[in-house]
């Protein structure tokens, strides 16, 4: 049964492992050295995935490192834990010493091998120095002596089980056997001397061919057996990967066509309703074509038309937009068109209207729902003449804008109702988008919120601004009437309210704290007794604080000591 169980974690261990080459990248032969590595160069943070050099790695935590060393030492004893440690360390080197190989091509066999303890300080294992090397090509004969600071294998092993009286660096020895043997093609295997674990100051470590060591290697052989397939997995995997680059070709190639998305316009977009808004605003951005944008009050209408103009063959001319609801019919006409001296009191001089002003850009037009039928009529004759006259003339001139209009409103139940012109509709709407509420785009809630606490922090001039985690739900539960608009007011008043740049579920508007998801939640508490509800609301305090008694009692309006005197129980 121990057996099985060892069998059954070396090969989850190996599945792992493999797991984290998930592509590769050619790169032309150069003369790097192994000191030249620097990980602010070859290390890449994105959502949810870390690569070095496209190869991903995880990040794990010491203690849950430790835990799992002591529950093997309990369950199949020190010897077989020691051994699949050392096997796991010894793929992990393999590893590293083909994906080295792979990314650098490395002529030079001593930087090859000088590469290995490079990447284990890189990737936070240990900070490893390379003391001495030797290698013999010829008679097969290699020295490496290596030093190991800070090893996170000690600091995992004393969590554990306290200060031990043997060396305790398992991966580490594995590691640099399974690199070093990569690297040349016949067996190394490393020895450590001293250990951190034993009370020593550093660990050191001396790599030997089996030649070398003599007799002096077979107390220690036995945790490498298994190894030896080890290196025709990782072949067979980098035949794999190969296999699959012209996929990832493809799957770049996708992503380049989607990148298409301004960082000064958007945050980052989950969502795939407004995914593929953006997507069909890309294939109508290049054409000159009329385009309606519909969608409620404050979610995003005129940045989408200000992204399609960026994305259009207009983009370096002007971007124009008026609200159309905003102005009286006489004045919004004066506005468009422009008007001329004394053509109405008040008409001091010659004006230019915005469509004159726009000459070869774009004019947005926000509300077109709200204008009267008579300015229907006059807006309809500048679409199919391509034409304006301005007030007070009767002089036509030739324009040449694009023209994109929006409205909240239900156009086509207006036109059905006599209230707005159906080929006006028709002239506008040639390309038709709907940007859909925040409601139906939750996905992008917390990048929206996180993108406008960035922007926040600069024109408050708060450079710690920031969202404490527990305001992430209350955000993402909220309904959001007021869509993109509401949130960025929202947080901007939260801002204001923070304390010391941390806004805290406080700092948000009541509307937000007590919204109708909340409210539905505490309905199902309505048949509970006072009491019941006072304790289920002081522990919700608590866990919304963290524990943290002082802030809870100051949200719940009463004294610290009357707090513990109603949680004793």
């Amino acid at each position: 049964m121990i057996e099985y169980y060892e069998k059954i974690l070396h090969y989850f261990i190996l599945l792992i492992l493999l797991r984290y080459e998930t592509t590769l990248i050619q790169y032309e032969r150069f003369a790097v050295k192994a000191q030249d590595l620097k990980l602010n160069e070859i290390i890449d943070f994105s959502q949810g995935k870390i690569h070095l050099h496209e190869r991903r790695l995880v990040v794990h935590s010491i203690h849950a490192f430790a835990q799992l060393r002591k529950d093997l030492m309990e369950k199949i004893g020190q010897e077989r834990t020691r051994r699949t440690f050392t096997r796991f360390g010894y793929y992990w080197g393999q590893a590293d010493a083909a994906a080295m190989k792979r990314i650098f091509q490395w002529d030079n066999l001593e930087e090859w091998v000088k590469a290995g303890p490079r990447m284990h300080t890189l990737q936070g294992v240990t900070n490893s120095v390379v003391k001495s090397l030797k290698i013999d090509q010829q008679s097969g004969r290699f020295q490496m002596d290596v030093i190991w600071r800070n090893s996170g294998e000690v600091d995992e092993h004393l969590l554990a089980f306290g200060k031990s009286r043997e060396p305790v660096c398992w991966m580490l020895v594995g590691y640099a056997s399974g690199y070093a043997t990569f690297c040349l093609g016949w067996n190394i295997y490393f020895i450590e001397h001293k250990c951190r674990a034993k009370g020593d100051r550093v660990c050191t470590a001396t790599g030997k061919d089996e030649e070398s060591w003599g007799k002096e290697i077979k107390t220690y052989l036995k945790y490498f057996q298994e190894s030896e397939s080890i290196q025709r997995e990782i072949l067979d995997l980098t035949r794999k990967l190969k296999s699959k680059t012209c996929e990832l070709a493809r799957q770049r190639k996708r992503l380049e066509q989607l990148e298409n998305i301004p960082h000064d316009s958007f945050a980052e977009v989950h969502s795939k309703s407004f995914q593929n808004v953006l997507g069909l605003v890309n294939r109508v951005a290049p054409f000159d074509t009329s385009i309606l944008i519909t969608g409620e009050s404050g979610s995003g209408k005129e940045i989408m038309a200000r992204y399609t103009h960026k994305k259009s063959s207009r983009a370096d001319k002007s971007f124009l937009g008026i609200n159309c609801g905003a102005l009286p019919e006489t004045l919004l006409e004066s506005e468009l068109f422009g008007h001329k001296a004394g053509s109405f009191t008040g008409a001091a001089c010659d004006r230019v209207g915005i469509f004159e002003q726009a000459q070869g850009g774009t004019i947005f037009l926000d509300e077109i729902g709200d204008i009267s039928i008579a300015m229907q009529v006059k807006l309809l004759r500048v679409l199919q003449e391509k034409e304006i006259i301005r007030v007070g003339e009767s002089k036509p001139r030739k324009i040449d804008v694009r023209i994109m209009a929006a409205t909240n409103r239900d156009l086509p139940q207006a036109v059905r109702d006599g209230k707005f012109r159906e080929d006006l509709y028709y002239r506008l709407g040639v390309f038709e988008i709907e940007v859909p509420p925040l409601r139906e785009r939750t996905d992008d809630i917390l990048p929206l919120a996180r993108y406008f606490i960035k922007q926040l922090s600069k024109k408050l001039k708060m450079p710690d601004l920031r969202l404490e985690a527990t305001c992430l739900d209350y955000l993402i539960n909220y309904s959001w009437p007021g869509n993109v608009r509401e949130m960025e007011n929202a947080l901007e008043r939260a801002a204001v309210m923070s304390q010391k740049g941390l806004i805290l579920p406080e700092s948000l508007p009541t509307t937000i704290i007590h919204s109708d998801s909340v409210r539905s939640q505490s309905a199902k508490l309505i048949k509970r007794t006072l009491a019941q509800v006072e304790q289920d609301h002081i522990k919700a305090v608590l866990e919304l604080t963290g524990n943290n008694r002082s802030r809870a009692a100051r949200i719940l309006g009463i004294s610290p000591t009357t707090l513990w005197r109603k949680t004793r129980h």
